[in-house]
């Protein structure tokens, strides 16, 4: 379910985000008029002047007036909103929801390793996922594209994992998607994103958990191509 980020902000913002996305505010700078939107809105030039001042101020629209009318550009934020609505309507329409994703091999932090062996982890991924995860995580970075994308997983229902303390600090909880991942030498279905919390825009990062070495069932190292097919629990 799409989450709007602010009591100014409701679904007439949304639809006019949306106008101002077809109108290339997306991938840059564009350029319009209050009148030209109020147009496309079926509304006043005030009631277009209001939902963009509520947009900018909600930091979903970056916006300058200029002497013939304004440019404006949807912000990070305001692109995770409309990627979250794009996956609502896959549910509608195409009975199912996920996101595709690709990325790079990369060695990571070596922090998962820590992680994923600590007990109050490990004992609900055993019960949870069904399986006992391999000691570490394998991670990639996202290209650009999937970077943007990962933000559909906002809309998808994971397995959570509770959070937990162990008496001397409180580890917060995480949240698993089920995937298949593809490389050029094989397919591997039994796998889970795990995430900190839910997936937020810009993050580059894509860390998995799997019962198995990721890295010798896909035959692959370092910067390699994998892609990922996140599904819904």
């Amino acid at each position: 379910m799409v989450e709007l980020p602010g009591e100014d902000i409701g679904y007439a913002e949304l639809a006019t985000l949306k106008l101002l996305a077809l109108a290339g505010a997306v991938d840059g700078d564009a350029k319009i008029s209050c009148a030209g939107l109020a147009s496309k809105l079926d509304a006043s030039n005030q009631t277009a002047s209001r939902r963009l001042q509520r947009l900018e101020d909600g930091d979903l629209l970056a916006r300058e007036i200029v002497s013939d009318g304004q440019w404006v550009r949807i912000t990070d934020d305001g692109e995770r909103l409309l990627q979250e609505e794009y996956a609502e309507y896959q549910r509608i329409f195409e009975h199912g929801i996920g996101v595709t994703l690709s990325g790079d091999v990369s060695s990571g932090m070596g922090e998962g390793r820590h992680y994923v062996s600590l007990s109050g982890y490990h004992d609900q991924f055993v019960e949870k996922l069904g399986y006992e995860p391999y000691p570490g995580t394998f991670n990639l970075d996202l290209d650009e594209r999937s970077t943007r994308a990962r933000a559909r997983m906002n809309a998808l229902d994971p397995i959570e994992i509770d959070g937990w303390e162990d008496g001397d600090r409180t580890y917060g909880p995480a949240y698993c998607y089920p995937i298949t991942l593809e490389s050029d030498d094989g397919i591997y279905e039994n796998a889970h994103v795990i995430s900190p919390e839910r997936t937020h825009y810009g993050d580059s990062e894509l860390e998995i958990i799997a019962p198995d070495e990721l890295r010798d069932e896909l035959a692959v190292a370092d910067s390699d191509v994998v892609t990922v097919h996140v599904h819904e629990h």
